[in-house]
């Protein structure tokens, strides 16, 4: 749920200004509203060293620098800024030679059909008279070259001869003469040569620093809470003598805020936020329900603070898009081992429990919908075997499509009924109703159109009363001419969008049988191969393999793509959830 926020002002006198913030940052409770913008050079040596530690660090989790490293310890001490510009300059050094060798190599394939020579020879020649050029001329015209003209053939490509024409004066011919290089071949050679030893020497001493890391993470954090105590300081208002810093905090730590004023003598104001004000979001729920957090970390996105916190709903009806998306019993467990592993390798660097407990959550639904209808590594080999699923209707596509339109019409119509819930008694909440009578209507519509059921005969008796109700309560007015006409132009703009929002859910049905279709596929190429014996075995292996895997790595893409977009589009389309909030990030506490 998101929670409830107080306005606070706290006032001070200026010369403790720096002190009150102190406090409030030792309190960790107070999101800050700043009523200037910061400034000053304090917040910009923080942001330089901030911006200098993440290149360093950037640095370090390049792949290239990452191998061999176990062995490393941490470095505990030391001067980590110089550090981090050091790796910075090895970085810009290192790619400069690779730059360099990139033009070395090039220059080493253009000029190795010439052979070896000085530049430097030929240009000294020029000096005492004796002019060597090089140009690339067509084989048969060589022979009418000036005849004070010597021309030294090195090599013919495609009728074109490559050659030195030398002469004792400068003598214009009519073809384009070749740039010398700026060095020999050997010494190109010899050059790239010394570049790789030292692009090697300059990564192993990349490598050696990822001692580092720690450091310069904990110089990161201490620089990004600096900035923030800067920030809070330099956006704080000023009248006189007297200085206040201004913002939210939960209405349960306000008592905690309150007894530090007294203590301090500060002057604090403290009341409910205003419509027009910009309060960030505080979302606390039970542990079992926090799980789906990561998901929306991974997504960006926060409701607004007068929005709905649907991290319930999410939890559950992902899990049931999940299930269906991928369908799969043998995928299932693939995740559920892999998210084993993935704990025991990662779970002290990940911290929190909460990512792997909803992998394996999302992977037992998968396994479950896998039982329900007899898919396991694909749904065509059991059904040969005789295996029958715990519920043979879902091996109906007819029955899988008419449920997609009835999770459609359910979600959806929870939305409106969380919104009847928040506006009752309000007679604004019959708007709901009517869209609720509305989503119902376009499942049965769905049914008959896209799979031929018949329309029940009770349909008009529930879309005129929707409509109605849409029509004469969705904005409600005491001009009843005006607000009829506005309800008209919402049905007209919203009526057709809730059919197609209930036919979109026909996607779960989509996605997964084209995750089944592609494992039964895969399964009969396997079984089709007529060569027997241990080679015949292994190219089996090879194609069940290379098609299932394709399938494991496609269906978390799948589940992101639809079963997160039916959550965060067309139910909160519904619900009005515009994901317009910010999260609330108390002073004090370390940046995210």
């Amino acid at each position: 749920m998101i929670v409830a926020m107080k306005k606070v002002s706290v006032i001070v006198q200026s010369k403790d200004a720096q002190s009150a913030i102190n406090r409030l940052r030792s309190l960790g409770v107070l999101h800050v509203e700043h009523q200037q913008a910061p400034k000053g050079d304090d917040i910009s040596r923080a942001q330089e060293g901030i911006a200098l530690f993440e290149r360093a660090l950037n640095i370090l989790s390049e792949p290239e620098f990452t191998e061999k490293i176990a062995s490393l310890s941490n470095e505990t001490s030391g001067d980590c800024k110089a550090a981090a510009r050091h790796i910075v300059d090895l970085r810009k050094r290192l790619e400069q030679l690779k730059e360099f060798s990139i033009s070395l190599k090039n220059g080493i394939n253009q000029w190795e059909s010439w052979g070896d020579f000085n530049p430097d020879t030929i240009k000294e020649l020029g000096e005492k008279g004796i002019y060597v050029r090089l140009y690339r001329i067509p084989a048969k015209e060589i022979s009418g070259l000036p005849s004070a003209v010597i021309a030294k053939k090195f090599f013919t490509a495609a009728g074109i001869a490559n050659c030195a024409v030398i002469s004792q004066e400068k003598i214009s011919i009519p073809y384009k003469e070749i740039e010398l290089p700026k060095m020999g071949l050997e010494k190109m050679r010899a050059r790239l040569s010394d570049d790789l030893k030292t692009m090697h020497s300059i990564g192993e001493e990349i490598r050696r620093h990822q001692k580092y890391r720690r450091v310069f993470l904990d110089a990161k954090s201490n620089l990004d809470k600096e900035t923030e105590f800067y920030k809070a300081l330099g956006g704080m208002g000023a009248s006189q003598n007297l200085m206040y810093v201004a913002g939210y905090v939960p209405y349960d730590a306000a008592e905690k805020l309150l007894g530090a004023s007294k203590q301090e003598k500060w002057g604090i104001v403290l009341n409910d936020p205003a419509e027009d004000d910009n309060v960030p979001t505080l979302i606390r729920n039970p542990r079992w329900v926090s799980i789906i957090r990561p998901v929306f970390k991974i997504i960006e996105i926060i409701p607004g603070y007068r929005e709905f916190d649907i991290s319930l709903l999410f939890l559950i009806f992902l899990s049931v898009f999940f299930g269906m998306l991928i369908g799969d019993a043998g995928y299932g467990l693939i995740y559920f081992f892999l998210t084993f592993l993935a704990q025991r390798k990662w779970a002290k660097r990940v911290g929190a429990k909460s990512p792997f407990i909803l992998l394996y959550l999302l992977s037992s639904c998968a396994i479950v919908w896998g039982a329900f209808s007899g898919t396991f590594f694909g749904q065509g080999w059991l059904i040969k075997a005789g295996v029958r699923p715990i519920f043979p209707a879902l091996t109906d596509d007819k029955n899988v499509r008419s449920l997609c339109f009835f999770i459609g019409a359910l979600h959806l119509s929870i939305a409106h009924i969380w919104r009847i819930i928040i506006q009752f008694p309000s007679l604004v909440f019959l708007t709901d109703v009517g869209w609720i009578l509305i989503l119902w209507c376009a499942f049965f519509l769905a049914k008959s159109l896209i799979l031929g059921a018949a329309l029940p005969w009770f349909l008009a008796y529930m879309l005129v009363p929707g409509m109605a109700l849409v029509v004469l309560f969705s904005n409600p007015r005491r001009n009843i001419a005006r607000g009829v006409g506005a309800g008209l132009g919402t049905l007209a703009l919203n009526l057709m969008n809730n059919f197609t929002d209930v036919v979109s859910y026909i996607r779960l049905f989509a996605v997964g049988l084209a995750g089944v279709a592609l494992a039964d596929a895969f399964n009969t190429m396997a079984s089709g191969i007529g060569i027997g014996g241990i080679l015949g075995a292994v190219i089996r292996s090879l194609i069940l393999i290379a098609g299932h895997s394709l399938n494991i790595m496609l269906g978390p893409m799948s589940v992101l793509v639809h079963g997160i977009r039916l959550n965060v589009l067309e139910f909160c389309t519904h619900l009005d959830v515009k994901w317009s909030g910010f999260a609330y990030k108390p002073l004090g506490e370390q940046s995210a």
